[in-house]
């Protein structure tokens, strides 16, 4: 069988769900022709049916070294990266899939843009998670001192004497007053997190000039621009036909992005 062949029948067999049955016909295909890209990118989606990452990652990285501009291996790459919680790693390779389909003009749905999104909002997550766990230890920390300060203090005076009973008034103040402090940014310990409507459909970052289309689609200025000029005269999402001059500014959704931002100063780090 020749290698177009084989990589025929392991298509087959992947549309049947017997992923290690294709694996072994991709496997042979590549033997027959190691140049063609594609035969890995297909023995890496099975690699990624059966949730082995690293074989997956291994086999987009060879269909990468050879076409750096394949969409496929940058997106399974990703995949397999954020499976394995590498969110940086997928970030990159799912922003390379996304330019390249873009210059390309190719067309994948939302799958590109919704795996981005989702490996933006999983490290978002990771970020908080490890940020409100800082500020647990940081609130046990200083508690800690206040009540190693006062047994060194304690350890100087005799027991229920006047300066023992200021000691412990004075601890049990500054105590509550630590407290206090925390409590006043408690609201900080929530996770935090901007609502996917005031991010943008092309970059997924908060949107600065936000405009409507004649679909009733919202995007940032900036980017429905650069998509007209780069990519064609059409709206991304519903694919009918756009120009600049049917932007309209949504002023709406610009009032509630500038109060969310008031509200919300580290949302400007998103």
């Amino acid at each position: 069988m020749s290698a177009l062949d084989l990589k025929e029948q392991g298509n087959r067999l992947f549309a049947a769900r017997s992923y290690d049955d294709a694996i072994g016909c991709y496997t042979k295909a590549i033997i027959k022709d190691p140049s063609a890209g594609s035969y890995y990118t297909n023995r890496a989606l099975c690699y990624l049916k059966l949730k082995k990452w690293k074989l997956a990652i291994a086999d987009s990285q060879h269909a990468i070294d050879i076409d750096p501009k394949n969409v496929k291996a940058h997106f399974f790459i990703g995949q397999a990266y954020m499976e394995n919680n590498s969110f940086d790693e997928a970030i990159t390779n799912f922003q390379i899939a996304y330019d390249l389909a873009k210059e390309q003009k190719l067309n994948f749905g939302d799958d590109i843009a919704s795996s981005l999104r989702a490996a933006k909002k999983k490290r978002w997550s990771l970020l908080e998670e490890k940020r409100i766990q800082e500020e647990i230890e940081l609130q046990s920390y200083l508690q800690r001192l206040i009540l190693e300060e006062k047994e060194r203090k304690l350890q100087t005076v005799v027991e229920g004497s006047e300066n023992a009973s200021l000691i412990e008034a004075d601890t049990k103040k500054r105590l509550l007053e630590l407290n206090s402090l925390f409590a006043q940014v408690d609201e900080r310990r929530q996770k935090r997190d901007v609502p996917d409507q005031l991010c943008g459909k092309i970059s997924f970052e908060i949107m600065k000039d936000p405009v409507i289309t004649p679909s009733g689609i919202t995007y940032d200025r900036k980017d429905i621009e650069e998509h007209l000029q780069r990519v064609g005269h059409f709206d991304p999402v519903t694919r009918a036909p756009l120009n600049v001059n049917q932007l309209i500014p949504n002023l709406a959704m610009k009032e509630v992005v500038e109060e969310f931002l008031e509200k919300n100063e580290w949302a400007e780090y998103y």
